[in-house]
């Protein structure tokens, strides 16, 4: 969505549901609009394979906190054999975890809460980027498709975790939630989607193991229960989220029947005991694609019910039945995917979620959510800097605030 160079007036969103304050967990929200965890590699090189937060991850994140506002981090990595890509910084050594101290700091400053998106990226990786070490997942299947070395998945294929490696990376999770704590965190968000290691154990055409880790979807949800139930019980469950993506396609995920496998996972989360049972699951709408346009992604998703129209499918695949089984444990709902200034309002209004995540837009607009509260144009971004640019600063930190004598850019 593009305004830029508008001078048309828009719909001040200030006083609607989407500024009304709300309460996930240990934190208390002055309006719903929330940061989406978005990769962007722009960390700093602390040694080889290791990257922290440097001055200007310190400054994006600053320039986007707002008094009262929710603000995801990019995905963190939680040790050093976990990682898929370049410039992505994690939460593991001494050097890192003071280097988000300064981002956490800045956001504080600014009146804001931050949570530290906590990640395993599974077979989305290649020795050659996890110190020659195979790469691990639920089975042996790789991702089709290049990492960004340029080398193809497929030629180191993953191997399936063993039980102990399984344990082992639960451990790594909650050892990442306590160093979120001490680099000053408001709390952290376990990386349950978009294809990555617990997705990986979650979506059945991964999955094929036949242990007490695949199988059932009992069975598949075994690994992202035990993960949560130790973050939560290593920082407090008001203190964590988990993002999920039942109607994932990015990297080769293509569950047989999402509807009733996340409803399955989603009631085992309503249902735990209370100091284990998360402030918030965070769910990407069926609609969002990273690659197929809305309009594709709602056609093959037809493709997988038969006969039925795309109106029909919309019906059925949808985040609000999640979200009333969630609600039942008294557990928040925040929904990503596709929202703007012209649909966000409106899921709140019908009780589809208490929060909207919104990525792209935050990305183009550090000060997104006062433009949305005054009915203000806003940036376009610029995609081809999503994941990287020369210098890092370009569609990082250069992106415009408001002004009224100036016409957005």
């Amino acid at each position: 969505m593009s305004e830029a160079a508008s001078t048309t007036a828009f719909k001040p969103l200030a006083g609607t549901t989407l500024f009304s304050p709300l309460q996930i967990g240990a934190v208390k929200l002055e309006h719903r609009i929330v940061q989406a965890p978005c990769t962007r590699m722009r960390g700093e090189l602390e040694s080889e394979g290791i990257w922290a937060p440097g001055d200007i991850m310190v400054e994006y994140y600053a320039q986007r906190a707002s008094k009262g506002g929710l603000l995801l981090t990019e995905a963190t990595n939680i040790s050093r054999l976990c990682s898929g890509y370049p410039g992505v910084a994690g939460v593991f050594t001494p050097g890192q975890i003071a280097a988000w101290k300064r981002v956490t700091d800045a956001v504080h400053a600014k009146g804001g809460f931050i949570f530290c998106q906590i990640w395993h990226v599974g077979r989305a990786t290649v020795p050659s980027l996890i110190e020659g070490n195979t790469t691990m997942s639920s089975s042996d299947i790789p991702i089709t498709g290049k990492a960004l070395t340029g080398a193809e998945y497929s030629d180191t294929p993953p191997k399936p975790m063993t039980v102990d490696q399984i344990k082992g990376v639960v451990s790594d999770f909650a050892d990442a939630a306590k160093k979120c704590v001490e680099a000053g965190f408001d709390g952290v968000e376990i990386h349950g989607a978009n294809g990555y290691l617990l997705d990986q154990f979650l979506h059945d055409n991964v999955n094929t193991r036949t242990d007490e880790y695949g199988g059932s979807i009992e069975k598949r949800c075994r690994f992202p229960l035990e993960v949560i139930k130790a973050v939560t019980a290593a920082i407090g469950p008001e203190k964590v989220g988990i993002r999920l993506s039942p109607y994932n396609y990015y990297q080769d995920t293509r569950d047989s029947n999402p509807n009733v496998h996340w409803a399955y996972l989603c009631q085992q989360i309503a249902e735990l005991p209370t100091e284990n049972r998360v402030a918030y699951v965070h769910m990407i709408e069926p609609r969002f694609d990273e690659i197929l346009s809305e309009q594709e992604k709602i056609a093959n998703l037809a493709k997988t019910t038969g006969d039925a129209t795309s109106k029909e499918v919309s019906a059925v695949n949808s985040l609000v039945p999640f979200r009333h089984i969630l609600a039942k444990g008294g557990v928040k709902f925040l929904a990503a995917g596709n929202y703007n200034r012209d649909n966000a309002e409106g899921a709140l209004v019908a009780d589809n979620a208490d929060a909207i995540v919104m990525g792209r837009l935050f990305i183009s607009n550090p000060d997104l959510p006062k433009r949305l509260a005054e009915g203000l144009p806003l940036n376009a971004y610029d995609r081809s800097t999503f994941y990287g640019a020369d210098p890092p600063t370009k569609g990082y930190t250069d992106y415009s605030f408001y002004e009224p004598t100036a016409v957005a850019t």
